[in-house]
């Protein structure tokens, strides 16, 4: 009885150790296996995104609220807002029930809409949107994979948020790492960090950007909550309430004109 009772205490250790020992020790991978496997994982990823529909999303129209965060982090209110990308480079956030509080960038453009009028956003922050474009992960996704010298290595699993992930880490050549991690059950995208060098410090900074409440719209998973913290403080929260896949926008929906013809509409001077 004893022999037995020890033969199946052996059987059920082996039963719950077997994925431990199937689990690849990234550390030990040849680079080849190593970049095949994050790549397997990537396009996982993309399938359970939507895939094609996914991939040709050109543009999108979500609205929702956004938390307000003071200087030091704490929560102090939410506003609503719309948001619109003409992807992958041109975005518009029209605030408040009204909005007649207006951020547009276009590329290396852009303009503020308020109640003293139309002016253009500050050099430092078309930086900064250039800066976010280039590390927003659907834009990694749909288009800088195909980069000549982004490199792809697998990061080994681990648990996050309760869920078993699998991570991927991705190098582009201005040496900003990305890694990912995807639910290995649905294998949608749990969180992504981003790490940078601050320019006037040059230490290293990570961005984590939160997905989460994924729902499908238009054949398209997205994530109706999304939270970005940096170096562990909350900066940016969405809750989205809606979302439209592929609408389609004037031709100067994303341009200064646009914004003079709505502060035109409502009376008042120009800015210059």
């Amino acid at each position: 009885m004893r022999l037995r009772t020890c033969q199946l205490c052996l059987a059920l250790a082996a039963t719950l150790l077997a994925p431990a020992a199937k689990a690849q020790n990234p550390d030990t991978m040849a680079p080849e296996a190593s970049e095949a496997k994050g790549r397997q994982i990537l396009t996982q990823l993309i399938a359970a995104l939507g895939g094609q529909a996914y991939l040709n999303e050109k543009t999108s129209e979500c609205d929702g609220r956004l938390a307000q965060f003071g200087h030091n982090g704490a929560l102090t209110g939410y506003i609503e807002f719309k948001e619109y990308w003409s992807y992958p480079d041109k975005k518009r956030t029209d605030f408040a029930k009204k909005g007649n509080i207006v951020d547009i960038y276009a590329g290396d453009e852009g303009w503020t809409l308020d109640r003293g009028g139309v002016s253009e956003e500050p050099a430092p922050a078309v930086a900064d949107f250039q800066e976010a474009v280039k590390r927003n992960i659907n834009n990694m996704l749909r288009n800088r994979l195909k980069e000549d010298r982004i490199q792809i290595r697998f990061g080994g699993g681990s648990v996050v948020d309760l869920k078993p992930v699998e991570w991927v880490e991705i190098t582009d050549a201005e040496e900003r790492v990305f890694r990912l991690a995807v639910d290995h059950a649905t294998h949608l995208l749990v969180r992504s960090i981003v790490t940078i060098r601050d320019e006037n410090t040059s230490e290293k900074i990570d961005e984590t950007t939160i997905y989460s409440n994924f729902q499908e719209k238009d054949g398209i998973q997205l994530p109706m909550q999304v939270t970005k913290e940096r170096d562990g403080r909350r900066i940016y929260q969405a809750f989205y309430e809606g979302c439209h896949i592929n609408p389609e926008f004037p031709p100067d929906f994303f341009t200064k004109q646009a914004l003079e013809k709505r502060y035109g509409d409502v009376g008042g001077k120009k800015k210059k």
